[in-house]
C-alpha cells in the first residue's frame, strides 16, 4: 500500500500507519495524521471516509445538536456528543453518530484513558441524519449496528424524504411521515424535537 493518496481535489491521505490488518493503535495514528477528515471503520476492517456535508444538512445538524444540548443541560442524566466523536462499539467497528447520548452511570464508570479516546461503548441514544452523498441503506445498516451493540433508542432522520425512523431494540422500526415533533421518551425525558422547525433550518 502506497504511504500516501493523492486526490484530483488536492487531498492528501497518509495510509502509512496501516499494514494488513487495522488495529485500534494504526486506526489512533491514521486519524491523528489526517485531522481534517472523519473516518470509521467496520466490524469487518472496512475503513470509511466520511465526506463533508453541504450547507443543508450542516444547518440542520447545527439546529439538532443546539436543540439537543440545551435538553441535556436541562435534564442532567447523561452526558451529549456532537458528530466528530467517535465510538468503538463492542462489536469493533468504530462509528461517529451524528448527535449521541450516554447515561451518566455508564460514562462515569469508563476510566480517563477509555474518555479521551475512543469510547469503547455503544452510546445510549443516536441520531443519524441523512446527507445528499448518504445512501440510505448504508445508514439503515448502521441503524441496526448501534441497536445490536446496545443502543435503546435510535432516530435516522432522511430530511430530502421528509421522514424519520425510529430504531428500538428487537423491534420493528417505525416510521413516521413528515411528522410535526418526535418524542424521545421514555429514554429521553421530556426531550421533544420540532421536526418542522429542524426542516426549515436547511432552508
Amino acid at each position: 500500500m502506497s504511504a500516501t493518496i493523492a486526490f484530483d481535489n488536492g487531498l492528501v491521505m497518509d495510509f502509512s500507519p496501516l499494514t494488513t490488518k487495522v488495529s485500534d493503535e494504526q486506526f489512533t495514528e491514521l486519524c491523528r495524521r489526517n485531522p481534517n477528515l472523519r473516518i470509521e471503520l467496520t466490524s469487518e476492517g472496512d475503513l470509511i471516509i466520511m465526506p463533508p456535508t453541504g450547507g443543508k444538512t450542516g444547518a440542520q445538524n447545527f439546529y439538532l445538536t443546539g436543540k439537543f444540548f440545551a435538553w441535556v443541560e436541562k435534564d442532567g442524566t447523561g452526558k451529549g456528543f456532537d458528530s466528530s466523536t467517535e465510538f468503538t462499539l463492542p462489536n469493533g467497528a468504530k462509528r461517529s453518530p451524528d448527535v449521541s447520548w450516554i447515561r451518566s452511570e455508564r460514562w462515569n464508570a469508563l476510566s480517563v484513558e477509555e474518555r479521551e479516546t475512543f469510547p469503547p461503548l455503544c452510546p445510549d441514544f443516536v441520531i443519524e441524519l441523512r446527507s445528499q452523498s448518504d445512501r440510505l441503506k448504508e445508514l439503515q445498516l448502521k441503524m441496526e449496528e448501534y441497536m445490536a451493540n446496545g443502543s435503546a433508542l435510535g432516530w435516522l432522520i432522511d430530511p430530502f424524504d421528509r421522514k424519520i425512523d425510529v430504531y428500538r431494540p428487537r423491534t420493528p422500526v417505525e416510521v413516521l411521515d413528515n411528522p410535526g415533533e418526535i418524542s424521545g421518551e421514555p429514554l429521553l425525558k421530556g426531550f421533544v424535537l420540532d421536526v418542522q422547525s429542524l426542516w426549515r433550518a436547511g432552508d
